[in-house]
């Protein structure tokens, strides 16, 4: 498939699921999707499509967040990533890990530093921050407060 025959598939199969498509250039599309959504369009996109999942990334934007799905389609040199905005009274979606391991510990981290919950995830303990890090405190949020007084965090988390 070209470019434009993959864009338009994904448009026609999803069309009341997608709410936007943002053609940055001809290698990257943004396609803004319903969270409920999520698993189906990356379902479709790695195994019928045959896309390679390269990761996720969270965003805290000030009144939602927003979890890019990022897929390349090699044969063609093209990256979509698949954009979904969470109502933060609400953070979570369903887990791409059952479907591709690959989707495991980006969740998990994205869990852990967003408080985002990946419902059906397999094994969500936690990957990066220390044992006496506090629960619900997520360093990656708008709103965080460093909790731990002491602490010189000029390097990261």
């Amino acid at each position: 498939m070209t470019r434009e025959e993959v864009l338009q598939d994904l448009k026609d199969k999803f069309k009341g699921d997608i709410t936007n498509v943002f053609e940055k250039s001809v290698k990257r599309v943004y396609i803004d999707i319903r969270p409920e959504a999520i698993t189906r369009m990356a379902k479709y996109i790695f195994y019928d499509l045959g896309a390679r999942f390269n990761i996720a990334s969270g965003v805290d934007v000030r009144y939602h967040m927003e979890i890019l799905y990022h897929f390349t389609i090699e044969e063609i040199n093209l990256l979509i990533s698949f954009r979904v905005a969470l109502d933060k009274a609400k953070l979570e979606i369903d887990s791409l890990a059952p479907l591709f391991e690959a989707a495991n510990w980006i969740e998990r981290e994205i869990n852990e530093l967003l408080g985002i919950k990946f419902k059906g995830h397999p094994d969500m303990r936690r990957l990066l921050l220390p044992a006496e890090w506090p629960q619900g405190v997520y360093p990656l949020r708008r709103d965080y407060e460093e909790w731990d007084k002491s602490a010189i965090r000029d390097r990261g988390v």
